[in-house]
């Protein structure tokens, strides 16, 4: 089968390798529709961010590997021994981190914090290829009335369902979100059907402040046009949001906003508040701890999403409620497409690009 390998950072090359065997608890798909997070495409040119030194030391060790492809709709052609939840032509999406299954986390039926599991596309082949061995305990099933566009993107929805379950939002409460990525418009989404009351959005991209409106946000603010805590604090008469989620910082190489964002949301966010944070910055941060004292703020990150997030997602877009198709502009045709993929997801900005660029595998 044709499947493609790195062979260092910025080396991908589509190669013929010999097909996976099907396992015990394992099965294998067909991809139908896969794209690049956004942390992979910056992975694969080798800017730092999550996972980078994992990734390094594989290139290094183990060079030419699979990587990436966590995020995808397949459809199943096999499934091992043991595998009864799923049968062969069911689609599925998947969720990437898991739990190892032995340690105390596990042993005491908190497999969803185990830190020491496999994660899909990173210590296990994903679905940048034409076939893929995939752990049934990863698998949720795609409802017919989702497209397979659509099921490319449940993976990253369920991270943002459980950014939002941190949040605990109370009903009416005061929500801004810092950049309107597909990540930015998911947590928009969900902190509506929460109960948040109003919610401001930020981004510095006409288009994407557009969608957000369209998608419910109350106001949609251009940080390149207005003084953005100024604004948030003039919208709340003067108080600050009780929320604001970070979605905006990292490599300002692949146009995202470095710390910025993150010093706007503590500025942002009332005494007392809650800033969470859904972005990854690839190096450490300084930050004036005594003022998040001072100011009694709590600066939270999202647990990893669990099989019960991504069934939920299954249901929030099979229903219509949260709505993920005006969010992909970059659809291409077919495997050799997948390089050109990674370039619009690392330059979302560039291409004028939302959601991850997307490949129909076949």
């Amino acid at each position: 089968m044709k499947a493609w390998r790195f062979h260092g950072f910025g080396d991908m090359r589509l190669e013929e390798i010999g097909m996976p065997e099907c396992k015990p608890r394992h099965v294998l798909v067909e991809p139908l529709c896969v794209q690049p997070s956004v942390t992979e495409a910056q992975l694969a040119f080798g800017i730092p961010t999550l996972a980078y030194d994992r990734v390094k030391r594989r290139l290094e060790t183990e060079a030419p590997v699979q990587l990436f492809g966590h995020e995808f709709c397949a459809r199943i052609v096999e499934v091992g021994a043991g595998v009864t939840n799923f049968k062969p032509g069911d689609r599925v999406a998947a969720r990437a981190k898991l739990p190892c299954g032995n340690c105390p986390q596990c042993n005491s039926e908190r497999g969803n914090l185990c830190r020491k599991g496999p994660v899909i596309g990173f210590d296990l082949p994903g679905c940048f290829s034409e076939v893929a061995i995939l752990p049934e305990i990863s698998l949720v099933k795609v409802d017919d009335r989702i497209s397979d566009s659509e099921g490319a993107c449940l993976q990253s929805l369920s991270d943002s369902v459980a950014a939002v379950e941190t949040a605990q939002i109370q009903i009416a409460d005061t929500v801004v979100i810092l950049g309107q990525g597909s990540m930015g418009l998911e947590c928009l989404q969900i902190a509506r059907l929460s109960g948040a009351g109003m919610v401001i959005t930020v981004d510095v991209r006409d288009e994407a402040c557009q969608v957000s409106l369209e998608l419910g946000a109350d106001h949609a603010l251009n940080a390149k046009s207005c003084d953005v805590v100024a604004t948030i604090r003039e919208l709340t008469g003067g108080n600050g949001a009780d929320i604001v989620f970070e979605c905006a910082g990292g490599s300002p190489k692949q146009g995202l906003a470095g710390h910025q964002t993150l010093l706007q949301a503590i500025n942002a966010v009332r005494s007392g508040g809650k800033v969470i944070g859904v972005s990854w910055f690839g190096g450490p941060l300084q930050l004036d701890v005594d003022l998040l004292r001072e100011r009694s703020l709590r600066y939270l990150f999202p647990d990893i999403s669990t099989q019960a997030h991504l069934q939920h997602t299954v249901r929030l877009v099979a229903t219509g409620r949260v709505k993920l198709k005006p969010t992909i502009r970059h659809i291409l045709q077919g495997i050799e497409s997948v390089p050109q993929a990674f370039e619009i997801t690392a330059n979302k900005g560039k291409y004028q690009a939302i959601n991850p660029a997307q490949v129909m595998m076949r």
